[in-house]
């Protein structure tokens, strides 16, 4: 495991951080949900979903196939029979401080296009073992875990021996599927270890375990024997809603006899939300069961519609989970890393101190304006104190596994302790590092000669979502690039190697530590089938700023070979055809636009790329392929204010529809949905003949 910060990751170590975090983060899966013994706590978990969480963010190419961001639960464990979802059970995204949850609000305000105030509930986050019962003209008929969120273990003669889960229902729709939480008390946990040890059988860590083991017993007398309660509060499959709003569902369920949480309160905004909050945190220990923070969804269901869901959690609730531990410890140094697009970020190295079970050593600065105590619009924070080596300064853990920096003391602050000079220049290079204007970080300016920067970018250029070559990962990458006799500075240079090395009688591949003549012939015939590549593959491999492998998607599908890619970038500039062509694609906007032109125009980057491109076949892109409707394939721009979505709502059903979404209007445009205030889009469309309706013929169009 490596201990640096996401912001100083190589993109080598953070592939390999997120594969560690993935068979982590399943094991502990599989420990809570599936054997119901969990390894780790519940903070150690969160922490490796977050820094998952944020590796991904900053490497968005990275992002696995089995990636934890997406996954909800674990499989369902043998012996139980297998129960299909047919609304997912999902998990929730976290917030660990308050600024999140008002940036919370912020962006379901934002997704809807509502200034106004938004009603939330409030409710605790019981720790115990997720169930949905399914209950068919009022008779419950199954319920089952949640398992991976789509697949569930059936635990039905189980769940009819708990208490609190009525078996009839009045006045429930004819298809009604009541999701909440199975947990146990303090009092009945403490009774039932102190049975469990008087037998001479296995005692529980605590009671959520206790809760899970209990349940999932294959024998139901067993579960019928242990003091298992349930809480209600949400529902899958309806066949009629119950209500309009979460709060008036909640009561219905109420009144159908299920318990539901008393603490369960309606808010009118953030302020509120965090008062109830701390309300239900100074009640946490009386409670007398387990709760580990809580939970705020929007009370509109409406509203809760119209947000949707993201892969694994919707975006109309989150998670305000308890506080992080702290801990305090002495700044020994700071040290400045560069990474692949030359950025210089600074790790703080600690005096080793244990927070929250871990002991850690190192901790993100974030940037030269975290350490001089202002933000990137240069307002103070942390009351405008500084950072210096030798303060003693605060260490939290938010659900990161690398810790971050808080606070500075600065009554122990040593006399003569000088401000922290951010460098100005690369410490690999010694290239002039600016800082763009609006861009949170300086930048190393060397490019290609910067040693650090190149030998990032061959990294990830073999990387799984780029080149991929078995046998060439970043440990050869660093092997080759120092290697005097085989060297590999620019990716072309991968694809010289075999013919090289044939030309080297004295000092052969096979004949190196790490190598032999099958793994040599081996790692030859990898890179020679790599020769022929995806438009997207290649595009997302030259590893230029701004172009993730979602962009590097778009741009491939949006020009579909090299060639017209090629004299597209090559020709554009900021008023010609083709950057207006460029920017109109809907997610490349001229930040992006820009930093493509400047590597194209880079007189180093684009040598290396015309000798990359001319080792290679790149393979054409085909757009995404068709969806049934009648929108489908076609160009859809959005102008004027809409009145009953949102331009994110409208962008995004138009692309679930199969359609691609671009920013402006050209020739290639097929539709323009025009709402009140239309301007120069709407009179470009009419000069070229595109097809204008507004926006109540868009939703009879696509059927809405």
């Amino acid at each position: 495991m490596t201990d640096k910060p996401v912001e100083a990751l190589t993109v080598a170590e953070a592939r390999e951080e997120l594969s560690r975090l993935a068979a982590a983060i399943a094991a502990a899966n599989t420990a809570y949900h599936t054997l119901d013994a969990p390894e780790i706590s519940d903070a150690d978990y969160d922490a490796l979903k977050r820094r998952n969480a944020a590796i991904e963010a900053r490497f968005p190419g990275l992002k696995r196939a089995d990636s934890p961001s997406d996954q909800v639960g674990a499989t369902v464990a043998d012996g139980f029979g297998k129960v299909a979802h047919r609304v997912r059970m999902l998990s929730l995204e976290n917030a660990f401080a308050a600024e999140e949850v008002g940036e919370f609000d912020e962006r379901v305000r934002k997704f809807l296009g509502i200034s106004d105030a938004i009603a939330y509930t409030a409710e605790p986050k019981i720790d115990g073992l997720s169930l949905s019962l399914r209950y068919e003209g009022g008779v419950l008929v199954q319920a089952a875990t949640r398992g991976d969120g789509e697949v569930g273990e059936n635990v039905t003669e189980n769940a009819r021996t708990i208490a609190d889960i009525p078996q009839r229902l009045t006045g429930a729709p004819e298809v009604l599927e009541v999701r909440g939480e199975v947990y146990m008390s303090h009092a009945d946990f403490a009774a039932l270890n102190a049975r469990q040890a008087e037998a001479g059988e296995k005692t529980f860590a605590n009671p959520r375990n206790a809760a899970a083991g209990s349940l999932r017993q294959l024998d139901a007398g067993i579960t019928a024997s242990r003091p298992l309660r349930f809480f209600a509060y949400a529902w899958g499959e309806v066949s009629a809603q119950l209500a309009a709003t979460q709060l008036e569902a909640i009561a219905r369920l109420k009144a159908m006899e299920f318990e539901t949480n008393p603490l369960t309160a309606l808010c009118d905004g953030p302020e509120a939300m965090l008062a109830h909050y701390r309300m239900v945190e100074g009640l946490r220990a009386a409670l007398g069961y387990d709760i580990d923070g809580v939970v705020y969804k929007v009370n509109d269901l409406g509203l809760q519609g119209r947000l949707g869901f993201r892969s694994a959690t919707p975006r109309w609730a989150i998670a305000h989970k308890f506080p992080a531990e702290l801990a305090w410890t002495e700044l020994l140094g700071i040290d400045i890393q560069v990474g692949r697009t030359g950025a210089l970020s600074p790790v703080a190295r600690l005096r080793p101190v244990t927070v929250g079970g871990v002991v850690v050593s190192n901790a993100t600065l974030h940037n030269e304006d975290y350490i001089a105590g202002r933000d990137a619009k240069g307002n103070p924070i942390r009351g405008g104190k500084d950072i210096r080596v030798g303060d003693w300064v605060q260490v939290y853990r938010a659900g990161d596994v690398i810790p971050k920096v808080a606070d500075v003391d600065l009554t122990r602050r040593k006399d003569g302790a000088q401000p922290y000079v951010f460098p100005t220049e690369c410490p690999e290079c010694h290239s002039p590092a600016h800082r763009e204007e609006g861009d949170s970080v300086r930048r190393c300016t060397g490019g290609l000669i910067c040693p650090a920067q190149a030998v990032e970018r061959l990294k990830h250029f073999v990387r799984r979502d780029a080149f991929d070559i078995e046998g060439l990962g970043a440990k050869q990458i660093e092997m080759f690039f120092r290697d005097p006799s085989l060297p590999v500075k620019t990716p072309a240079d991968i694809f010289t190697l075999a013919a090289r090395d044939a030309g080297n009688p004295l000092q052969k591949l096979r004949n190196r530590d790490g190598f032999g003549e099958v793994s040599a012939a081996k790692l030859f015939a990898a890179i020679e089938a790599k020769r022929v590549i995806p438009l997207d593959r290649l595009i997302f491999s030259l590893g230029i700023r701004h172009v993730g492998e979602v962009a590097a998607g778009l741009l491939a599908r949006h020009y579909s070979t090299w060639a017209v890619f090629e004299a597209a970038i090559t020709q554009a500039s900021p008023g010609s055809a083709e950057w207006a062509e460029l920017t109109a694609i809907d997610g490349v906007g001229a930040v992006m636009a820009q930093s493509l032109v400047d590597a194209f125009r880079n007189p180093a980057e684009r040598a290396a790329v015309d000798r990359l491109v001319a080792e290679l076949q790149v393979q054409p892109v085909a757009a995404r392929g068709a969806v049934d409707s009648p929108v489908a394939g076609k160009t859809v721009v959005f102008t004027g204010t809409l009145e009953k979505m949102t331009r994110a709502e409208a962008k995004a059903r138009a692309e679930a529809l199969g359609a691609k979404v671009a920013g402006s209007v050209s020739a290639k445009t097929d539709l323009l949905v025009a709402g009140p205030g239309a301007g120069s889009k709407a009179k470009e469309a009419a000069r070229l003949g595109v097809k204008t309706i507004d926006e109540d013929a868009w939703l009879r169009l696509i059927g809405g």
